[in-house]
C-alpha cells in the first residue's frame, strides 16, 4: 500500500452526482437540514441521510443538532476551495450543465465562495489589491502589504483579530466562471462581510448571488479605484 493521503476516498465522496448537488448547495455558507438537501439533491429523505452520514464520516461536513433538527455545513473553508476548484476544472474541461439556470449570469458576476466574494467582482477585487501594490503574491502566497494594511483598516476592517487567528489572512482562490484568481482567507471573508455592512450588496435567498445596489457598485467601483 502507498503512502500518503487517499485523495481517491475524496475524490470518491464529492463524485457521487447527488452527493455533489449537496455540496454546492452548501458552498453558500449556510447549514441546511437533510430534507433541504434531500430537496438540493433531487433524492428522498432516505437517501440524502445516507449520503450525508458518508460525507459526514469522510470529514467533508460538520453536523450540528439544535432542538430535533439536524444542521450540516462544510466542514471548513478548505472544502469550499477544493470545490471551488472542481468548478473551474470541471468548466474548462467542458463539462457544464445541459440547461444553465436563470441566475447563471448574477453568479458569474458575483457571488458567494463559501465566505468570500467570487465571480467577476471578486476577481475585480482581488486584481486591485494587486495592481494598487496593496497585495504581494509570491509563489501563489499572498500577503498585505505595509500600505494594504492602512487601506484595509481605514476600510473598516480590524485586521488584529484576523491575523492572530489560525485560518490563512490571504488564500488565493481560483475562480471557476472567470478562471483567474479572487481573494480567499480570513481578509476575503471579512471584505464581503464589510460589504453587507455597508449595505453596498446583499446575498439572494437560498443563492450564491450576490446583487450590489447602485450605490454599492459605484461605491465598490470607487474603492478599486
Amino acid at each position: 500500500m502507498k503512502a500518503g493521503p487517499n485523495i481517491a476516498a475524496i475524490a470518491a465522496l464529492v463524485g457521487d452526482p447527488a452527493r455533489a448537488n449537496m455540496l454546492t448547495a452548501l458552498m453558500t455558507g449556510h447549514a441546511l437540514t437533510a430534507t433541504e438537501l434531500a430537496h438540493e439533491a433531487g433524492i428522498t429523505l432516505q437517501t440524502a441521510s445516507s449520503h450525508l452520514a458518508k460525507l459526514h464520516d469522510g470529514g467533508l461536513l460538520t453536523l450540528r443538532r439544535q432542538g430535533r433538527h439536524r444542521y450540516f455545513s462544510l466542514a471548513d473553508n478548505d472544502v469550499a476551495q477544493v470545490l471551488e476548484g472542481l468548478m473551474g476544472l470541471a468548466a474548462r474541461a467542458g463539462h457544464l450543465r445541459a440547461r444553465p439556470g436563470p441566475r447563471e449570469p448574477a453568479l458569474r458576476n458575483a457571488r458567494v465562495c463559501y465566505d468570500h466574494l467570487a465571480g467577476d467582482q471578486g476577481v475585480r477585487l482581488y486584481e486591485a489589491l494587486l495592481s494598487n501594490k496593496l497585495l504581494s503574491v509570491r509563489s501563489e502566497t499572498a500577503t498585505l502589504t505595509s500600505h494594504g494594511k492602512t487601506f484595509v483598516t481605514d476600510f473598516g476592517v480590524n485586521l488584529a483579530p484576523l491575523e492572530s487567528a489560525r485560518r490563512p489572512l490571504c488564500r488565493l482562490c481560483l475562480d471557476w466562471s472567470e478562471r483567474r484568481m479572487h481573494l480567499a482567507g480570513a481578509l476575503g471573508a471579512a471584505f464581503l462581510h464589510r460589504f453587507y455592512e455597508l449595505k453596498w450588496a446583499r446575498r439572494e435567498d437560498g443563492t450564491r448571488v450576490v446583487t450590489f445596489s447602485k450605490r454599492g457598485a459605484e461605491a465598490f467601483s470607487a474603492l478599486l479605484a
